[in-house]
């Protein structure tokens, strides 16, 4: 309840105080890719005209959002324009999320000087990882353009393996890193495979994305390793 009083609820609050007090402002509304649910595999790479069937709370939160977001802008002609970004990647996330996660522990364990053991959920399925500043800079680039009242995937057009991307960051990390699953990390209604298209995003504003997996994980793992020695010193 509280996820979907803050997406659509707080949208909705936003966009009013909008309307009534700076008609004129620029909004951004960054939604997710999460909204589009499991698709077809005729249907990817996915665009912004696949239908959106979201297969949890989160995710229908925010297809409300966005609903609300591009009703706005269509009936009152405020500036609003809506990103849909795929899997974000890079230096601070929170540890919640699957590559986060991997780097944090990888990074404490090797903070107290003992062998990494991961434990990992469902490595099987395909994302479209983009690194975050990338994706800072098309929400940006976007909010300059004339692209109100439009939503716009924001992704790599690639979908890669999870396990292989964990791959890729072991690897950075120099460690021998041993991987065991956790059925409890198991998800049961995990999507197989996600991947978008960036076609409308690149149409609208000179964007591509600039940096690469490798980099975004060099630079995730540096800062969970200064995150991990940060807490280590407080304790």
């Amino acid at each position: 309840i509280g996820t979907f009083e803050t997406n659509a609820l707080g949208t909705l609050t936003v966009l009013e105080a909008l309307r009534a007090h700076a008609p004129a402002a620029r909004l951004l509304v960054a939604s997710s890719a999460d909204t589009y649910g499991r698709v077809e595999p005729h249907e990817i790479p996915i665009d912004e005209e696949t239908p959106q069937r979201p297969v949890s709370p989160y995710a229908a939160s925010k297809v409300a959002q966005e609903a609300l977001a591009l009703q706005y802008a269509r009936s009152f002609g405020l500036h609003v324009v809506v990103t849909r970004s795929f899997n974000a990647i890079g230096p601070g996330q929170s540890p919640v999320f699957a590559l986060a996660s991997f780097a944090s522990q990888i990074a404490e364990s090797a903070n107290r000087g003992i062998a990494p053991v991961l434990r990992v959920g469902n490595l099987d399925v395909e994302r479209d990882f983009v690194d975050v500043r990338d994706v800072v800079r098309a929400q940006v680039m976007l909010l300059d353009a004339d692209s109100s009242g439009r939503a716009f995937n924001i992704c790599s057009g690639e979908a890669v393996r999870l396990g292989d991307a964990l791959d890729v960051l072991i690897a950075q990390t120099g460690l021998p890193v041993k991987v065991e699953v956790d059925p409890a990390l198991l998800r049961p209604a995990d999507v197989p495979k996600m991947a978008g298209s960036n076609r409308r995003l690149c149409a609208t504003v000179p964007w591509s994305a600039t940096i690469s997996l490798e980099s975004s994980l060099r630079d995730l793992y540096r800062a969970s390793l200064a995150s991990a020695s940060a807490d280590e010193s407080h304790n």
